[in-house]
């Protein structure tokens, strides 16, 4: 695990050479065909030699949601085991990992009814006054929310309404999700917040000297994807697309774009602080596979 930019489809790869590692991407992202270069998608012929299950799986007008994930992750694990293979998940698609360890909750599907009267009750008094209204109903929930967490808030509050019951209610009821495998979880970060910030500007440049622009033009030109699909709110994605668009101009979305790279790893840092037994490396140590491979003794001891 670890934060955008910070090295782990490298190390994973390194991994395989030393041991009879598959890998398993947890990415968001990668998942679609057609993404490659601003998903920082290995090249064909890596992936040849390096495969990665979960990858290029979807057309990027489709959905994939986090319990679709931990559905497939657990059938990819339970395969590799059976061939007397380790199972390596290597990715930054937090809310993924969060689900396979954790489970999911048995929650209904969305319903847009609801949730445009949810948001025009929020555009006329704002989330906060939303937020106060979910701590009379479930106050465990509205604690464990923001005031202006407004997708979350809506759900909350979307749950209560289809099921009568709160979402924390929900939460607790979800059940042991012992997995029948033991997990070694390890977080790969730079030590210096400034060095990953500049890796990530780097990269972006990179991504744009690459064919960046080309990809995404080729996805708004087949006229059937949407800003607010899943595929298009991907960092980059999202940014290119409103360029298209003529809501700013070049220089701006690569401004736009890299700042929303930062805010993501920043975001994916904040994960992983609470992730219980997480072992911290160093991205640029030059003893990583080692530090690895120690790590994963210790736990068959």
């Amino acid at each position: 695990m670890g934060p955008t930019a910070s090295g782990k489809t490298d190390l994973a790869m390194q991994l395989c050479d030393r041991l009879p590692c598959e890998l398993i991407s947890v990415d968001s992202a990668m998942i679609y065909r057609g993404m490659d270069i601003g998903t920082a998608k290995p090249e064909r012929e890596v992936l040849r030699a390096y495969p990665h299950r979960l990858v290029d799986i979807l057309d990027p007008v489709e959905a994939y949601s986090a319990a679709q994930f931990r559905a497939d992750a657990l059938q990819a694990i339970t395969e590799i085991q059976q061939a007397g293979r380790v199972p390596v998940l290597v990715g930054g698609t937090m809310l993924y990992f969060n689900a396979l360890q954790q489970g999911l909750a048995d929650l209904p599907e969305a319903d847009p009814i609801i949730r445009a009267r949810i948001e025009a009750e929020a555009a006329e008094r704002g989330w906060p006054a939303i937020h106060a209204r979910l701590a009379e109903l479930d106050p465990e929930g509205a604690r464990r929310l923001k005031p202006n967490d407004a997708q979350r808030l809506q759900r909350a509050l979307e749950v209560v309404e289809l099921t009568g019951k709160p979402i924390s209610e929900h939460w607790r009821e979800q059940g042991d999700a012992a997995l029948p495998f033991d997990i070694i979880p390890i977080a790969l970060s730079p030590g210096e917040r400034s060095r990953l910030h500049q890796r990530i500007e780097q990269r972006f440049d990179i991504m744009l000297q690459a064919g960046f622009e080309d990809e995404v033009r080729a996805l708004w030109e087949r006229g059937d994807l949407q800003a607010n699909m899943p595929s298009i709110r991907c960092v980059g994605y999202r940014q290119m697309w409103s360029y298209f668009n003529d809501e700013y101009d070049r220089e701006m979305m690569r401004y736009k774009a890299i700042v929303a790279t930062r805010q993501l790893a920043k975001r994916q840092l904040t994960w992983l602080r609470g992730w219980d037994g997480v072992h911290w490396l160093e991205s640029e140590s030059s003893n990583l596979v080692a530090d690895v491979l120690k790590l994963s003794d210790a736990a068959v001891i």
